[in-house]
């Protein structure tokens, strides 16, 4: 069997004679650049890159050799991106060890060894405090109310560090002919691997109500404002599912999963009862999974940090087929 037929079978349900592996086809089943250099360290590899494609966690992308090592059995198709040594930079990481970031990325240094993030209109929209290993959003579009109508809603997305700082494919969607060339490069990457391939959608709803509004605004307006909390879903829900429709014409036929993701777990349990998650989330996660399934035949991925085994039966019901992870310190 191929890498990508122990994926499908696991997917299936089928049992096979080793267990599939995903190492770094997400930002969330990867690993810190520091970690990153310390792995190879601690392998004795050495040469390479250290190439921190997720600039807000200072998340790697892992190396072909490494993945192999591991016997990773999926890839991201944003690595077919940035591939020439010139699209990237030397910098030194935190702990004083060496990794390249995108060569349009750079932060500038603080007095107090800090760095600050700005966007191409000279707006600060994140902070790595001294010692960090990721930056802290600092630019909340709504944070003092939400807006009569969502005409503007990509531009106030853009001001957010996790938008303004997208990693592969999708720091290149503003590129004229970018889908021709997504679908060109996916194929190119299809035909040079075995493994399974995954394309990162994003499609969060609770994640972005926090990135508007802010943490604690938006955990009020889920009991207090449920009105305008799905107004606000509705519209993302637009800009998500142009994007959609538009991967799954481009290359829902060559890639094998297309990965969605939102933050929905505490340590202790879902930052939502079951109850207000079938309300608010629920039936727009099924649009966006039963789009997928009818015109495409790629399998869906659901990532959430935190503990929401109270939602999995949900999760299921909405059309998820992969969950990741499982965090062992949660209850």
């Amino acid at each position: 069997m191929k890498s990508r037929d122990y994926i499908l079978s696991a997917i299936a349900h089928r049992e096979t004679d080793r267990v599939p592996v995903d190492f770094g086809s997400t930002q969330s089943s990867g690993i810190a650049a520091i970690a990153y250099n310390n792995l190879k360290k601690h392998l004795g590899m050495n040469g390479g890159s250290t190439r921190v494609y997720d600039l807000v966690q200072q998340i790697a992308q892992i190396e072909d050799n490494v993945i192999d090592l591991f016997g990773g059995d999926v890839l991201d198709v944003g690595r077919s991106y940035n591939t020439d040594r010139n699209n990237w930079e030397v910098v030194t990481l935190p702990d004083g060890s060496k990794a390249e970031y995108p060569a349009w990325f750079k932060p500038v240094k603080q007095a107090d060894e800090s760095f600050f993030a700005y966007d191409r209109d000279g707006t600060l929209i994140g902070k790595m405090p001294k010692g960090a290993t990721f930056f802290d959003q600092t630019v909340f579009p709504y944070q003092d109310g939400y807006p009569d109508d969502y005409r503007h809603l990509p531009a106030a997305m853009s001001k957010v560090i996790w938008s303004a700082l997208a990693p592969s494919p999708w720091d290149h969607i503003d590129d004229e002919g970018f889908w021709t060339g997504l679908r060109e490069k996916v194929l190119n990457l299809r035909a040079k691997t075995d493994k399974a391939l995954l394309i990162n959608c994003g499609c969060s709803f609770f994640e972005w109500g926090t990135f508007l509004r802010k943490f604690d605004n938006f955990l009020v307006d889920m009991s207090t404002d449920q009105a305008e909390v799905e107004r606000l879903f509705d519209a993302l829900m637009e800009q998500y599912m142009q994007t959609l429709s538009k991967v799954c014409r481009t290359v829902g036929d060559i890639v094998d999963i297309v990965r969605f993701g939102d933050d929905l777990g505490m340590d202790s349990g879902p930052f939502m009862s079951p109850r207000l998650y079938r309300k608010l989330f629920k039936p727009r996660q099924k649009q966006l999974c039963d789009y997928v399934k009818n015109h495409s035949p790629m399998h869906t991925f659901f990532h959430s940090c935190g503990s929401i085994y109270k939602l999995i039966p949900d999760l299921i019901e909405a059309g998820y087929e992969i969950l990741n992870p499982v965090q062992t310190n949660c209850s």
